[in-house]
């Protein structure tokens, strides 16, 4: 087992624990646990959704990542003991083949092999073709559906992907499984454990939702739970710094957290937005701009409650997500936590009447 920098710990348990959309139990306790460690005060929806709170005047502001990752379901046994699949979260066929999994199963878990045919065997039409996912099976090492059934697999568990948690060549540079959106979920509890230290003139609602990637779900009861002034989902978004994803203003792993200026589920408050990017200049802290034409974070609902909720999209750039392994950059996730705090600690009641006015007050 690879050691990591003590400061990373938290970021290592949050992604190798596991948290299938709809399972995220077992990260939901670690991150209890580091809420409780800060304060406990602490507010949960009934889907699993949970937040710990300090403060009690001023603007309330949540801040959410979401517990969940791509993930799957066991859809089928089939009677040779093979293991058909239900994705969780969306998912491309091409990162799927030849995968390593963990079926979390009644007793325990059991280890899987996400089933490939050997070139050898492909004919030419075959080789240019993407296998659908329908297709695709998990080899658990058994023989029939009663051995897999006697192993402990039932149709309905979750399927979980194998990824260590890694500081690479360059330790700054972080490989691990669900950084999308562990990342998320560790500049909560970071921002939660660091304000609790500072007399801020706000109230804070830090934690994670749930069930984010199969449709924005948690998001849509903790607003409800919650109703903030101000939210914050903190995610991540995509780097565009390998080879073939070059563009004109391409986003960098090291080169500042990311503001979410568009996606397909918000278009973020304008004033809300500026006044973060003021913020970032101001503190010279590197941002990036992203606009992103496909997908979107669990802003999409926290804005739409009620008369409406200032939001925005303040996260990371990462590589590969939505595959076994992502790669994120530390000075990224700390520029990003910096950024964070240095807004929470100027927004009073004042900076929220300039900014639901639609004034920049910095």
């Amino acid at each position: 087992m690879c050691s990591v920098d003590k400061d990373l710990e938290v970021l290592k348990q949050l992604t190798e624990a596991d948290g299938a959309p709809g399972f995220e139990d077992d990260v939901r306790a670690i991150v209890k646990q580091h809420i409780e460690g800060v304060t406990h005060d602490i507010y949960t929806d009934h889907l699993g959704s949970i937040v710990g709170k300090i403060g009690n005047r001023g603007p309330k502001v949540m801040l959410a990542g979401h517990l969940d990752e791509v993930a799957f379901m066991v859809a089928k046994i089939t009677d040779k003991g093979y293991l058909r699949l239900q994705p969780l979260g969306g998912w491309w066929e091409h990162v799927m083949l030849s995968q390593r999994v963990k079926i979390k199963g009644r007793e325990r878990d059991i280890i899987g092999v996400i089933g490939s045919k050997p070139p050898h065997v492909l004919p030419p039409d075959e080789r240019k073709s993407v296998v659908k996912k329908e297709h695709m099976f998990i080899d658990i090492g058994v023989s029939s559906r009663a051995e897999a059934e006697a192993a402990g697999v039932e149709v309905g568990d979750p399927v979980i992907p194998i990824c260590p948690f890694t500081q690479m060549a360059n330790p700054k540079f972080l490989l691990g499984k669900a950084m999308d959106n562990r990342t998320g979920c560790y500049m909560a509890l970071e921002l939660l454990k660091r304000c609790k230290e500072l007399e801020l003139p706000n109230q804070i609602y830090s934690g994670a939702t749930v069930q984010e990637e199969v449709g924005l779900r948690g998001a849509t009861t903790l607003v409800q739970t919650i109703k903030p002034d101000i939210a914050l989902a903190l995610d991540v978004g995509v780097a565009e710094d390998t080879p073939g994803m070059e563009s004109e203003e391409k986003i960098e792993l090291g080169k500042g957290p990311l503001i979410a200026f568009y996606d397909a589920t918000m278009v973020p408050h304008r004033a809300l937005r500026d006044t973060i990017v003021r913020i970032a200049k101001k503190e010279h802290i590197p941002y990036q701009v992203e606009l992103m034409g496909g997908g979107g974070t669990d802003a999409g609902k926290f804005h739409l409650y009620g008369e409406g909720v200032p939001s925005l999209v303040i996260g990371v750039p990462a590589r590969y997500i939505h595959s076994h392994g992502s790669v994120v950059h530390r000075d990224d996730l700390d520029n990003g936590i910096k950024l964070v705090q240095a807004f929470l600690q100027r927004l009073d009641d004042e900076m929220l009447k300039a900014i639901l006015d639609n004034r920049v007050t910095v």
